[in-house]
């Protein structure tokens, strides 16, 4: 998961006798987009955006209304008149990268406390974002190598987004739960979006162009994308910390989740599809999650950790000047873990509401919080809430998609269950309950609030703090209650947890800069990275499975399963068969480095042509979370050639697949 400002161009020459060049990687990086929490990609020169539908659901999900449900049939505009706006969601692409490490660090004086050396990197950050921010841009800070370095990013936003094409749920999803983080797999799991800009749909002059040749194993592929977060260089304290507090919490209360939304799903066809979105999100966190905990039971990968830091240690310790240098920043981070463990339950079911879930809860306390930080200098606020980042937010805010408050009783009900059952004495806990049941509580507070009107919501907002604190909307009346223990919990976090983790973890890494030179990418962070390997097929349990699946084998796959639920085709598939060339390569699987986030990713072949879509990885992947290895993990992707073949001849989106075949000069037939 390499910066593109430090690609290692040369170990790609050496072993693949490849030379990128700085335009190849402009070009990519600036045909790339970050989608919400995915990825995406530019596909014409006329806005269109291609991304996977999983990563598409929530506006597919909000725009299904009024008897559509776009979610299980599908859709596709057939032309730009019929292309409606999707509610409240924004995409960026990476215009600009400049590294403030010095402009970061020069906040930070000697012998700061913790306290006030976290205050000064949160200004500090601040201040470069504001003063980067311009109209129709957003800038961030990026932590890299847990604050050795910070680089400023500067994106490009795309506020109207518009629903393209989008196939059915039951064939992007093709085998559910079950095939999920695993291979063969049969998925169609694409959606296209289009960018507008004054109305009219964007000029995107830097677009991938769908490939003239199709992939074959062994070619050597990139994936262009946002990975979401890894844990590959922390330290052993803070692996220990997701080994036995966080990890064993967030899957519990996952699979808590899960049971709520079956549950809520058989209660009826509605309730089924107000769910099916979050239930999807769910089900994917707690598979992933399950998978990344399987590396603590990994005797050899746990062993290198320790090793890697009894060698950092000891490097450290033979020399004076370097313990004078570098200190003792383990024993910093054992302390911030030790600080975290402490307010780990009260942190995650007060300030991160784990107690309080639901669309509408969230949406009360973002108001009753900003009002109040609005009030304050833009380098004074915290993180979240600077006037960069509250523009997306309040892109969602004021967003008309719809509010189910029967789904957020639910969902309510049984956080506060949870919490209940958890710390029974919670302070917050026993204001928001007042007496009452958590499922009486509930409805009280849901049924009476307004917060599912968007206008009201913009109203409340825009009104500052004195609407606020005369608000007598139950849900905003409730936030406001516990907003002094929120905010204590996370100053705390900001003042002694925050800052140690900073501060040790950035001077760990510069210990591993001095063994090794920066030869490894920092750790994910939701921000554009460049990864790569061949097509490439492994061995599973004795078996070898093929580098790539086709068209055909998704019937096969159907029908050994009964042709029932999830592996039920839709009616789309079942009148096309036998109308499109069944071999065509379908799913295909390659050793590129990916973790969450990098879904709806482009795969470039060297020419820099769209050969596919990442949309998942096998389950031998996820423990990459910690450690890369290319033994078996895979990362899976959607071929080029079975998006043209099912756009044409399945769907009949014959203006979407001229649009995109136009752009490269190309057709199904010469893939």
């Amino acid at each position: 998961m390499w910066l593109f400002t430090n690609p290692p161009t040369a170990a790609i020459q050496k072993k693949y006798g490849f030379a990128i060049t700085q335009e190849w990687l402009d070009h990519l990086r600036l045909s790339s987009s970050r989608a919400p929490g995915g990825s995406s990609e530019f596909v014409s020169p006329d806005g269109l955006l291609m991304t996977n539908h999983h990563v598409a659901q929530s506006c597919i999900h909000d725009l299904s209304s009024g008897g559509k449900d776009y979610m299980k049939d599908g859709f596709y505009a057939a032309t730009r008149e019929q292309e409606p706006k999707c509610p409240g969601i924004e995409f960026l692409v990476l215009t600009d990268i400049k590294d403030v490490s010095e402009q970061i660090h020069s906040a930070v004086k000697a012998r700061m406390a913790s306290a006030e050396s976290g205050k000064a990197t949160r200004q500090a950050m601040s201040a470069a974002e504001k003063a980067c921010s311009t109209e129709g841009f957003k800038c961030d800070v990026v932590t890299l190598y847990a604050g050795a370095m910070y680089h400023l990013y500067k994106y490009k936003k795309y506020t109207d987004v518009r629903l393209v094409f989008a196939p059915e749920f039951q064939m992007a999803f093709f085998g559910g739960d079950p095939d999920n983080f695993t291979f063969p797999r049969y998925d169609l799991d694409i959606t296209f979006f289009r960018m507008y800009e004054n109305g009219k749909p964007a000029h995107t002059e830097n677009y991938l162009k769908f490939a003239k040749k199709g992939v074959k194993e062994g070619d050597l592929l990139f994936v262009s994308g946002h990975p979401g977060r890894t844990s590959r260089l922390l330290s052993i304290a803070e692996l220990e910390y997701l080994r036995d507090v966080q990890y064993p919490w967030q899957i519990k209360n996952l699979t808590r989740r899960v049971n709520l939304l079956l549950a809520f799903s058989k209660e009826g066809a509605e309730q089924a599809r107000e769910a099916e979105h979050d239930l999807f999100s769910f089900q994917n966190s707690q598979k992933a999650l399950t998978g990344y905990n399987t590396f603590f039971a990994n005797k050899e990968g746990w062993a290198k950790k320790q090793a890697d830091e009894k060698q950092f240690r000891d490097y450290v310790k033979a020399h004076a000047e370097r313990e004078k240098e570098f200190g003792d920043p383990w024993t910093e981070v054992n302390q911030a873990e030790g600080t975290q463990r402490g307010m780990f339950f009260d942190y995650q079911y007060v300030e991160m509401l784990a107690g309080l879930r639901g669309s509408l809860a969230a949406d009360a306390r973002f108001i009753v919080r900003a009002a109040q930080q609005r009030t304050l200098p833009n380098d004074q606020r915290l993180r979240g809430y600077t006037d960069s980042a509250l523009a997306t937010r309040e892109q969602e805010l004021f967003s008309d998609a719809p509010a189910y408050k029967d789904l957020n009783k639910a969902m309510l009900a049984d956080s506060l269950a949870d919490m209940q059952e958890q710390e029974p004495k919670n302070p917050s806990l026993l204001k928001v309950l007042a007496g009452k049941s958590p499922k009486d509580r509930a409805a009280e507070l849901i049924d009476g609030s307004k917060l599912d009107d968007a206008a009201y919501r913009k109203k409340l907002y825009d009104g500052g703090l004195k609407a606020v604190e005369e608000s007598t909307d139950p849900l905003v009346v409730m936030m406001r209650s516990i907003e002094p223990q929120a905010l204590a919990l996370r100053q705390k976090f900001d003042d002694e947890v925050d800052p140690k983790l900073r501060d040790g973890g950035a001077k760990i890494a510069k210990v591993r800069f001095a063994i090794f030179g920066q030869t490894q990418p920092p750790d994910a962070t939701f921000t554009l990275r460049l990864s790569y390997g061949p097509a490439k097929g492994y061995e599973e349990n004795g078996k070898h499975i093929p580098w790539s699946t086709t068209m055909d084998g998704a019937y096969k796959h159907a029908a050994d399963h009964g042709n029932k639920s999830p592996y039920e085709l839709p009616k789309s598939w079942m009148d096309a068969k036998g109308k499109f060339d069944g071999n065509t390569p379908f799913d295909v699987v390659t050793t590129a480095d990916i973790i969450g986030g990098n879904s709806g990713s482009p795969v470039v072949n060297t020419n820099g042509e769209l050969v596919g879509i990442i949309f998942d990885g096998n389950i031998e992947s996820l423990p990459l979370n910690f450690m890369y290895d290319d033994l078996q993990a895979r990362a899976v992707h959607v071929d080029s050639r079975a998006i043209l073949e099912s756009l044409q001849k399945i769907y009949h989106a014959d203006a979407l697949y001229e649009e995109i075949t136009g752009a490269s000069g190309i057709s199904a037939a010469k893939q």
